[in-house]
């Protein structure tokens, strides 16, 4: 069974669409180069509003561990999504159950790099003319695939209702990561589309029920 988290989160409506419609998870994003940036206290007074059972992700890219650290506990977010260069060593700097490191997966060199990362969870991502993430461009599926029989794998990179069945099938991952795939615009979703990947996700997970969570609040 795989969760659903729903990246690029800016404002109220959209958080809210996406927790009625199952997601698992929502990621705000704090890197001020991106187009989904979003400040801290707009962050937090959107996570306020979110129902319990929906874990909040705030996605970080090259950051200082005291910085994570104080906008972790300012918004109260549950994980802590590593997007940049961040090293192993790095990681450290935290609770190995709140932390999710992105990687990109351009060869088998990676996937082997990948798995020393000792986290909650990895995701595989694309990079694309030194953007961390974001691009909406598939990450390689077949070395996707090998990474997630060692760890606990989270999908993303371009997923939208065309592909997102297949990708499933392919990867079998935890959890798939779905950010411009259901936009309008950068950092505004749209119900419709997101509401239609969560029915084929719905359909994908009646076959496959065996896979353990990621995304848990204790």
């Amino acid at each position: 069974m795989a969760q659903v988290k729903i990246c690029g989160i800016t404002n109220e409506e959209d958080a809210l669409c996406a927790a009625k419609l199952g997601a698992a998870a929502l990621g705000f994003i704090f890197y001020s180069a991106s187009p989904r940036y979003v400040a801290p206290p707009a962050a937090r007074k959107i996570m306020q509003k979110l129902p319990p059972n929906i874990a909040k992700v705030g996605v970080f890219v090259n950051e200082s561990a005291a910085e994570i650290k104080r906008v972790m506990k300012y918004c109260g977010l549950d994980f802590i999504q590593l997007h940049g260069d961040e090293s192993a060593e790095f990681c450290r700097s935290f609770p190995e159950k709140i932390i999710i490191k992105a990687v990109a997966l351009k060869n088998s060199d990676d996937v082997e790099n990948a798995c020393a990362y000792k986290v909650a969870a990895l995701l595989a991502d694309t990079r694309h003319a030194g953007l961390y993430g974001g691009t909406g461009m598939a990450a390689d599926w077949e070395l996707a695939q090998k990474l997630s029989v060692q760890k606990p794998l989270i999908l993303s990179g371009g997923l939208n209702q065309k592909n997102i069945r297949q990708a499933m099938e392919t990867v079998t991952p935890r959890a798939v990561d779905i950010n411009s795939g259901v936009e309008i615009s950068p950092g505004r979703k749209d119900p419709d589309k997101m509401a239609r990947l969560m029915r084929i996700v719905e359909k994908v997970n009646i076959a496959n029920t065996s896979k353990e969570k990621i995304f848990t609040k204790e």
